[in-house]
Order: C-alpha cells, then structure tokens, then sequence
C-alpha cells in the first residue's frame, strides 16, 4: 500500500473520529447545560431541499420534512469531519499527520466554523451567523464551541494513528 493510501484512510479515521469527538462535546453539553446541538436533519432536508432547486430557507425548521434526511443528515456530518482531516493532512503533506500537534487542529477546527456562519445558517434561514435567532451571541459560541471541539478532536484521534504510521 502507497504512502498517499495510508494518508488519506489515516486521515479519513482522524476525521470520523474527530466528528465523533464533536457529537460527544454536543452530547455533554446538553446533559449537563441543557444546550441543544445542531439537528443534522436539518441539514439531511436542507441537501435534500437542494436537488430540487432550492437552496434557501426561510426557516428550515418549518419546511416540510423529507424523506432520510436524518440520514442523509448525519451521513453527510460525518464525511464533513473526513473531508476537513483530509484537507489538513494533504495541506500539510501528511507531516502533520506523522506529528500532529494541538495547534493545526485547533485552526482548523476553528476555521471551519466559517461554513456554518457564511453558508448553513442564512441557507437555514437563521442570517449570516445566526443573527437572525433569540440569541445570536450564544448560537456563536455554540458553533464555535463544537468547531473548537472537532478541532481537538483531530489532534487525539490522530496521536494514536501517528504511533501506528511511524511503528509501520
């Protein structure tokens, strides 16, 4: 198996797992401060909503629910978190990867809190970083809490996979 091969399955695993770091964050949280998460159906029925032309909402918690899109939600989450890992070990050229350390992560996890703000959330009906919801600074540090967390996220998940690749 090549170099490149190992990189990408190894950074397609840090991804997931790092996405599974983010739910868990999502999940204390809301049992210990009552704070809702982001409902990934939103997100499965706003793609759905997208193969027939529309691509914005004006509240997406009120368009009529589509069929899987729990599914397509969730699936789609996931595979996010993989193509992130995937961008910050090709942009490092899988360096990071045998080395990882706390700071790329973090900016990465970080700087994708861009997405929500400039894309999902006025695509959701909810303004440029939520400022269209009851509480616009707290839907903020939310978004950039769970990024925060997918951030570290990336660096634990990858510490175990870097003692794999240099035992390799």
């Amino acid at each position: 198996m090549s170099n490149e091969t190992i990189y990408i399955a190894s950074a397609v695993l840090v991804g997931l797992g790092a996405t599974l770091v983010m739910d868990l964050w999502a999940l204390f949280v809301r049992r210990v401060f009552s704070i809702a998460s982001l409902n990934y159906c939103f997100v499965g029925r706003w793609l759905l909503y997208m193969t027939t032309g529309i691509l914005k909402h004006a509240s997406i918690a009120a368009s009529p629910r589509k069929s899987a899109e729990c599914t397509v939600g969730w699936i789609t989450h996931y595979l996010i978190g993989a193509a992130f890992a995937l961008i910050l070990v090709i942009s490092t050229s899988g360096r990071w990867l045998e080395q990882p350390t706390l700071l790329p992560a973090l900016l990465v996890g970080i700087g994708t809190v861009i997405i929500p703000f400039l894309i999902m959330q006025p695509s959701f009906g909810l303004g440029v970083a939520g400022a269209k919801t009851l509480n616009p600074i707290q839907t903020r540090l939310k978004s950039l809490m769970a990024h925060t967390s997918f951030g570290v996220g990336l660096y634990l998940c990858a510490l175990p996979l870097s003692q794999l690749l240099h035992a390799a």
